[in-house]
């Protein structure tokens, strides 16, 4: 993160056109706007316009006038953010490529002056080869390729992501910052996080709101926080001396069941196709047929061989 840190602030002062790659939740647009702040244009209009399921006449109209948010402001300078650009189809595409600059001093009508921000979840090499996403508009809008990892790969900075969340919504709702159990905070720590930095931000609001953490963890999706929040009180009423101790097994069992039931209802709706399921996971294939052995799913379409 300190890397892209780095790369954010040596190209925010350029007008080179970024292409923004990582899942959903991970900080694209929070990305885009500090290289819009950091930038020349940053007293000028910052637009974004969401992608998906415009027709090219509608990118058009969006792209000459903006959001409508930006008062007497226009978009012939700032930053356009085009949210998740692999969702325009092919026709879209086209018009947008006919209003951006090529770079060879020509400008077309009604082009695009703004510094183009781009955004996408996919993988738009894999969009080009497969004829979904025109390759001369992919080169134009990837002037710099940033990557942003998820969160399961940069744990060591949810405690302090989860401290930041906290801290702002315990001040926006009038609350004491809440002091997390440890129980909860290694859950946390061992939670996958498919929603990334939105996902935390959302638990740790609810966190606040309620004022109970074991509620406000217990409807995470894969199942592990319910676990959590039921091996607490039995954790508490065994022996004093042992408490730490059965914490820790709990915390464990809870997390290998919930990744059961997780891949276990991944499979259900994949019918047991392995290669998707291990894409919908965002796991590799091999990581998949690994878990299913630890987990005694390696059987032949079913789980009765646990």
């Amino acid at each position: 993160m300190r890397t892209l840190e780095r790369s954010v602030a040596d190209i925010a002062p350029t007008d080179i056109p970024v292409l923004l790659v990582g899942e959903s939740g991970t900080g694209k647009e929070v990305a885009a706007l500090e290289i819009h702040r950091l930038s020349r244009r940053w007293d000028e209009a910052f637009v974004k316009c969401g992608c998906a399921g415009l027709s090219p006449d509608s990118l058009a109209a969006r792209l000459k006038c903006g959001d409508g948010t930006t008062g007497n402001r226009t978009t012939s300078g700032g930053s356009l953010f085009l949210d998740e650009i692999s969702n325009l189809d092919l026709a879209s595409q086209a018009r947008l490529l006919d209003m951006l600059p090529d770079g060879t001093g020509v400008t077309p009508e009604n082009y695009v002056s703004m510094r183009i921000i781009s955004s996408t979840t996919r993988n738009l090499e894999e969009e080009m080869r497969s004829g979904r996403f025109r390759e001369e508009l992919y080169y134009r809008i990837n002037g710099v390729n940033l990557r942003l990892p998820p969160l399961r790969q940069r744990k060591e900075d949810i405690s302090g992501l989860l401290d930041f969340f906290l801290k702002k919504y315990a001040s926006l709702f009038g609350r004491p910052e809440p002091q997390l159990s440890s129980a909860t905070v290694d859950l946390l720590l061992r939670y996958s996080w498919p929603g990334n930095i939105r996902e935390l931000e959302n638990v740790a609001r609810k966190i606040v709101a309620l004022g109970n953490e074991q509620l406000a963890v217990s409807d995470l999706s894969i199942g592990i926080a319910p676990k959590a929040a039921e091996s607490a009180p039995d954790s508490s009423s065994g022996n004093g001396h042992a408490t730490g101790q059965s914490l820790k097994q709990a915390s464990r069992e809870a997390s290998r069941h919930a990744e059961r039931e997780m891949i276990l209802k991944q499979l259900e709706r994949t019918h047991w196709n392995r290669k998707r399921t291990a894409r919908d996971l965002q796991i590799s294939y091999k990581a998949l047929l690994y878990k299913l052995k630890q987990l005694g799913l390696d059987g032949s379409g079913n789980a009765n061989g646990q």
